[in-house]
């Protein structure tokens, strides 16, 4: 009896595994020969599937928001880097300009403060200026401690451009030769054209467009014409004489063709000073 059962537990395995490889085989050959796998696969599939898309769609929208604001942040650091170095390089060119336009303008002052061999010059920087006084003072550097007076002439650009009208101990103010307003007082010049004859005037208005100083209300037949030098003649007894102004740069007549206004054109531009030289008087 029990041998029996033994034989019959080893039918049943066999049995069963014959089952098991003729249903793998039935569905090997079922799958092969159908175009679509069978409906509960299928269901099973479409539920992965969009399981998976619904998953994925919020993952995606993450993963690429993330990228997006690494490369926005990125970006924007290389931005600032690139404005920085922009800056940078703006800001050294514009010094550079600065330094090399000062640099030519201590050059003009020394070669005029060699040809002065009857003043002591005195170099000053220029430190402020006003933009409602712009055309009629500055403040120079200088004082009384530095031998500045009262009066003392200024130049600039190897010609006269003002006078001292206040000192003190470390600055002075100084009076621009361009001052056309009626408190000021004016400049006393003389024009020496090429056959030697002189016309004596006043510095009484500046050209804003053109940067030139105005000699006006002239009544005089002797020809004047561009190029002619212009300078100080002493009268008044405030500026000494000879000191170089400018030149002729036209001569303007009236219908009986007397000279009216005269155009000078000085050596230095008034609406670019930075550095001056004060004319001391040597004793």
């Amino acid at each position: 009896m029990h041998k029996f059962f033994s034989n019959r537990k080893w039918v049943i395995i066999i049995v069963c595994i014959v089952l098991a490889l003729g249903f793998m085989t039935l569905s090997v050959s079922t799958r092969n020969n159908r175009s679509m796998p069978p409906f509960i696969q299928r269901f099973g599939n479409d539920i992965v599937g969009i399981t998976s898309t619904v998953v994925a769609f919020p993952v995606n929208t993450v993963r690429h928001g993330s990228e997006n604001i690494n490369n926005l942040i990125n970006t924007y650091k290389e931005n600032q880097q690139l404005k920085s170095q922009v800056s940078t390089v703006v800001s050294t060119k514009v010094k550079n300009q600065a330094l090399q336009q000062e640099n030519a303008q201590l050059k003009r002052q020394l070669k005029m403060n060699a040809s002065l061999t009857d003043y002591q010059a005195i170099t000053s920087n220029v430190l402020s200026r006003t933009p409602s006084a712009w055309q009629s003072q500055f403040i120079i550097n200088k004082g009384s401690s530095a031998g500045v007076q009262k009066n003392m002439p200024v130049l600039g650009g190897n010609g006269l451009i003002g006078r001292v009208s206040e000192v003190n101990t470390t600055n002075s103010k100084v009076e621009l030769i361009s001052d056309n307003s009626d408190s000021s007082n004016k400049f006393s010049v003389a024009i020496t054209n090429k056959d030697g004859k002189t016309v004596n005037g006043l510095i009484n208005g500046f050209d804003r467009n053109t940067g030139e100083l105005i000699m006006g209300h002239l009544n005089t037949e002797i020809k004047l014409n561009k190029g002619d030098k212009v300078s100080t003649n002493g009268l008044g007894g405030i500026t000494p004489k000879g000191l170089y102004v400018g030149s002729v740069a036209k001569n303007t007549t009236d219908d009986y063709g007397t000279s009216s206004k005269v155009y000078i054109k000085t050596p230095a531009s008034m609406n670019d000073l930075e550095v001056v030289t004060v004319a001391a008087k040597k004793e």
